[in-house]
């Protein structure tokens, strides 16, 4: 029987922990068959924060370091400095990365850190039990926003490729959303080009991932998705912020 297609050998062959109809798994394939394709699983890190993705050092078939709350971007720092030449990466939500991390992330793309961040925003805290983020949408309710994110009280959500992209260390900065067929095809090119030119010595390079997170917005699965391109999409616009 003919084979039309198989697990990327960048995963290993593991069931994931992740809710129905949460995105996660679709971009941690599409990073493993980056890193197949480049040929790179045997001489990566990924560095995997506290988030709904903690767990992804059982995912990725190429070695891993978990790092604490937010400092992915530091623990990063060190492996590529000490390893300049392996690929680094670091797999990051975005209450991790825009929150306690906000500091860490910034101050990389600063340094140009010759790493690879994809940031997953899924516009709230997914594994603590759907707490407000620095990316929850104006009016969107949260467990510690029962009314909604309130711009008065909590001000406006944080749009980070937009940020990066103005730190001259930053070379490449892209928002995609890994939601439909053609929003999976862009997201695998970003994410290839981002790691494309972390080989070539470029600096930071910066691909943020807009994800469903169907259990904490209390939608189906074909909801969430209709919700992140009616909601999401307009305030955090797709495309090539920096390259």
């Amino acid at each position: 029987m003919k084979t039309v297609y198989q697990r990327s050998k960048g995963l290993m062959d593991a069931p994931t922990h992740y809710c129905p109809g949460c995105t996660h798994g679709v971009i941690h394939k599409l990073v493993a068959e980056t890193l197949e394709e480049l040929g790179i699983i045997g001489t990566t890190v990924g560095v995997a924060p506290v988030g709904c993705s903690v767990f992804s050092y059982n995912y990725f078939a190429c070695d891993m370091q978990e790092a604490a709350h937010g400092r992915a971007p530091a623990v990063a720092t060190g492996i590529k400095r000490v390893h300049p030449d392996l690929a680094v990466f670091t797999y990051q939500g975005d209450g991790d990365l825009a929150a306690i991390g906000t500091a860490e992330i910034v101050h990389a793309a600063m340094r140009g850190e010759k790493i690879t961040t994809i940031f997953v925003n899924n516009a709230i805290y997914g594994m603590t039990g759907g707490q407000m983020a620095p990316t929850t949408l104006v009016g969107q309710k949260a467990t510690t926003a029962p009314f909604g994110r309130d711009k008065e009280r909590q001000g406006s959500p944080l749009r980070m490729c937009e940020m990066l992209a103005t730190i001259d260390g930053c070379v490449y900065a892209e928002r995609v959303a890994a939601v439909d067929v053609p929003g999976i095809l862009k997201a695998k090119r970003a994410i290839k080009k981002a790691f494309q030119l972390q080989l070539e010595g470029a600096g930071f390079t910066f691909v943020e991932v807009l994800s469903t997170c169907p259990t904490n917005w209390g939608l189906t699965p074909r909801d969430a998705i209709a919700w992140l391109k009616e909601n999401m999409v307009p305030y955090f616009p797709l495309g090539v912020y920096k390259q």
